[in-house]
């Protein structure tokens, strides 16, 4: 367990690394703190809970503790008010390194009681989230104010478009969730595993790429009121949207968001969409298609013809290098379909990795959920029918995050996670 947490720790420094010194209190996004907060954060959480909670160690920061104890609420950003002030940098990495330490002679101790373990496994965890958050938020940073590693990873040469088949699946089951300690560490929205019937439905090879995209747009798309739900109607207009955010117009030409630079739109033209479940739908609908359910897309992606569930959609082997993009081996999209081997049974591709997919399902809980006594606010704080479910992972989603039972949400027009999305219909 200390070498998972001091792993997760040495990567969050490496991407911290790439911010310039003078971008710290930069809040690209809204919805999410200065980066300055999560250089708070993330030793808080583990210090909140595992030294102050699990321990009863006594604080020797509280005022910090509570300070980078939670982020914005993302239900309730309309009231939220900017700091004045935040404490130094400098103050920040030792409150971090004091932390660390802390933690460090704790779990080395024979003596830590083997009870804290899942305590400590959701810290690591709730780490590895947070790196993935960081990096899409550094995304929409001004480039000028990033520092690119020597080591960084080039992008990935470019590929043509292919185009998607349409795979029907018949009807069959779907088993969504775990079974309470089937796993080493699951988050309380994982459980209780159950048995979910689906009906025969058809669902696309590939995931939507830029260039599918790009095709709804120039169709007048972002202009069409029937495609959209009133409420996304009206975000849309309010954020004069008629491109993809991802979508950069200039002198250069048309080009597509990357981490570290802006990317020629030929260049991209074969990643997949990254957009808002408003514009997933939106797109979908101009198809006249859908979006999947969580239980369609679990099915697509585990089932069987023999209505077995795979640990995996490539089978039981555990996700490797061949089977999808995740894990940071290439620090941005590849071209959709570049993974076959991690194919489902029914020969649906990329259904984990390269991006969080898009589901029809608002965040809901499975019969029988119970919140978690250390974190009861995790899951339950976002059951209210404005969050969908995205499933599968992205290129910076560690591999321990792509369990089967793992599930994502975000909000309808929130533009700015590594997502993808692909349609299906109804048979």
């Amino acid at each position: 367990m200390l070498e998972r947490l001091q792993a997760a720790w040495q990567r969050s420094d490496r991407l911290l690394g790439l911010l310039s010194d003078e971008a710290w209190l930069e809040q690209p996004i809204a919805l999410r703190q200065p980066f300055l907060f999560y250089l708070g954060h993330l030793p808080a959480f583990a210090w909140n809970h595992v030294g102050r909670g699990l321990l009863g160690t006594r604080g020797f920061a509280p005022e910090l503790d509570a300070l980078f104890e939670r982020g914005i609420d993302p239900t309730d950003v309309d009231s939220y008010e900017p700091r004045a002030a935040w404490p130094e940098r400098e103050a920040v990495l030792a409150y971090r390194d004091r932390v660390r330490a802390e933690l460090g002679s704790a779990l080395a101790d024979p003596g830590f009681p083997g009870e804290g373990r899942p305590v400590v496994a959701m810290v690591i965890e709730h780490e590895l989230m947070h790196q993935e958050t960081l990096l899409y938020m550094l995304q929409e940073l001004d480039h000028g104010r990033k520092t690119r590693p020597r080591d960084w990873p080039a992008l990935a040469m470019a590929a043509p478009v292919r185009c998607s088949r349409s795979i029907e699946i018949p009807a069959g089951d779907a088993v969504l969730g775990a079974a309470p300690g089937s796993l080493p560490f699951g988050w309380d929205n994982e459980f209780p595993g159950h048995r979910v019937r689906v009906a025969a439905f058809a669902i696309d090879e590939l995931p939507v790429t830029n260039a599918e995209l790009l095709e709804f747009a120039e169709d007048g798309g972002y202009a069409e009121p029937r495609l959209w739900r009133d409420e996304d109607w009206a975000w849309r207009a309010r954020r004069c949207l008629n491109q993809p955010h991802a979508f950069r117009t200039g002198g250069s030409g048309l080009r597509v968001r990357g981490l570290l630079e802006d990317v020629p739109f030929e260049r991209a033209a074969s990643w997949p969409a990254m957009v808002s479940w408003a514009e997933a739908r939106a797109f979908a609908l101009w198809r006249g298609a859908r979006l999947p359910t969580e239980a369609e897309w679990h099915r697509a992606a585990r089932g069987t013809p023999a209505d077995l569930d795979r640990p995996w959609p490539w089978g039981d082997e555990p996700p490797a290098a061949a089977h999808g993009n995740f894990h940071f081996r290439h620090a941005s999209p590849v071209a959709v379909g570049s993974h076959p081997e991690g194919a489902s049974a029914w020969g649906v591709q990329e259904l984990v990795g390269n991006g969080w997919e898009w589901t029809l399902s608002p965040f809901a809980p499975f019969p029988g959920f119970e919140p978690m006594p250390r974190y009861p606010g995790y899951s339950a704080d976002f059951f209210d029918g404005r969050h969908f479910v995205l499933r599968g992972g992205s290129w910076a989603t560690d591999t321990a995050l792509l369990r089967p039972s793992f599930r994502n949400w975000f909000q309808p027009h929130y533009p700015y996670v590594f997502s993808k999305f692909r349609c299906a219909r109804s048979l």
